[in-house]
């Protein structure tokens, strides 16, 4: 189809993708700001432009860093050396990356600045993630796991549960997503995980959360990706006459009643008085991003997901609309979201080759879909997803 420029609902005028840059992801032993430093200047040098000429920085924060992590925007400007640019800092759990993308946009498209550089870095801990220090009884994170001791894993065991019993999904399907992803994440040199593996290796592997074992889960990561975005004007000043594009930015909030179990809720809410939505909390990130673009699932080349388990990785195709409730594992066996196929899925190998590095994991998702509309392989249009703790949304759309 035929791309407006208006998204179709009142958001006008497209943002350029001047330049990305990643930090490779693994355990390296240094601070987030190492990281998001050396992508930054990644996405400097690929956009052509020096940090001089940027009058605006937006930095995803880490809640592991300390005081420098909550101000990470002042953080990554210091390193890159002070020069007076707008700093802002983002912190949404998993979708601080595209919050800072729509915080950058706006100020783009509001013409409070003609380039931003969006950065996001995180240097995580080992093992599964656990809540910050201090007792918050008010703070759902912090009592899930003081009241169910429930880890961020025991969540994605319940999801791949529920597709086991709901859709008829099995450990077989999960393990698929895993070989799928290996094999990409394998061709990546910023991924952490470069080696493919088996559905017998997955099997094998210790189990964690039944139904999930080890290798259906991602690990937690260092890593650093960034963006340099601007108006198309600023492009077109730089001799950049067609860049990859951001068409659209979803950041919505769930509603009420929400009768699906969701990270870090403990219960669901009731539905006795009011109607359930139509839709659950991530269809409804995809919907208000394809709205906003004027596009539909249809018109995809390509997504990056939010694979924090095999499981998940299917529950995005549905929420996504790749294909009908249920059918996930059909589009998987297919091989529609490989490599070649339909929709290519997670092409970068997805947080299975990556890890967790919780803010920088939506930026580097849109360097990837970014690579690819860039490439000769005529793809034209990406979208990204995931989700933040707390009901913060996060799907970006990208054209070509």
């Amino acid at each position: 189809m035929e791309l407006a420029a208006d998204g179709g609902d009142g958001v006008t005028g497209d943002v350029a993708v001047l330049g990305v840059g990643m930090h490779p992801w693994g355990k390296w032993g240094r601070g987030f700001a190492a990281y998001g430093t050396a992508a930054a200047r990644a996405a400097l040098s690929d956009a052509g432009i020096a940090w001089r000429d940027v009058r605006s920085i937006v930095g995803a924060g880490t809640v592991r860093g300390g005081y420098p992590g909550y101000v990470a925007g002042a953080t990554f400007a210091k390193a890159l050396g002070w020069q007076g640019a707008r700093v802002t800092s983002v912190y949404a759990a998993c979708a601080s990356g595209a919050q800072a993308v729509c915080a950058a946009r706006a100020q783009i498209l509001s013409g409070l600045a003609d380039a931003v550089l969006v950065v996001g870095a995180d240097s995580a801990p080992r093992g599964f993630f656990r809540p910050a220090g201090g007792d918050r009884p008010d703070d759902p994170d912090w009592l899930r796991f003081r009241v169910l001791g429930a880890t961020n894993p025991a969540y994605f065991g319940l999801y791949a549960r529920r597709r086991m019993a709901v859709h008829g999904d099995t450990v077989d399907d999960f393990a698929q997503v895993k070989v799928k992803n290996s094999a990409l994440g394998a061709l990546n040199p910023n991924a952490r995980y470069r080696k493919r593996v088996t559905a017998e290796e997955v099997s094998g592997s210790p189990v964690v959360a039944d139904p999930l074992r080890l290798l259906d889960i991602c690990a937690t990561s260092d890593g650093g990706a960034a963006l340099v975005l601007s108006s198309m004007e600023f492009a077109r000043r730089h001799d950049v006459s067609e860049p990859v594009r951001i068409r659209a930015v979803s950041t919505v909030t769930p509603r009420y009643p929400d009768t699906v179990l969701d990270l870090p809720g403990i219960a669901t809410d009731s539905a006795v008085a009011v109607a359930p939505a139509g839709e659950t909390f991530r269809e409804s990130i995809a919907h208000h991003a394809y709205e906003e673009a004027g596009i539909g699932p249809g018109d995809l080349s390509l997504a990056e997901v939010y694979d924090l388990s095999t499981a998940l990785e299917l529950q995005w195709y549905e929420d996504l609309a790749l294909c009908g409730e249920g059918e996930a594992v059909k589009l998987l066996r297919e091989g529609a979201t490989a490599l070649g196929g339909r929709v290519p899925v997670n092409a970068s190998g997805g947080l299975a080759s990556f890890g967790e590095a919780v803010p920088a994991q939506a930026i580097a998702q849109l360097c990837e879909v970014t690579w690819q509309l860039r490439g000769e392989a005529g793809a034209r249009v990406g979208i990204t997803a995931n989700q933040g703790l707390f009901g913060h949304g996060s799907a970006v759309v990208l054209v070509r």
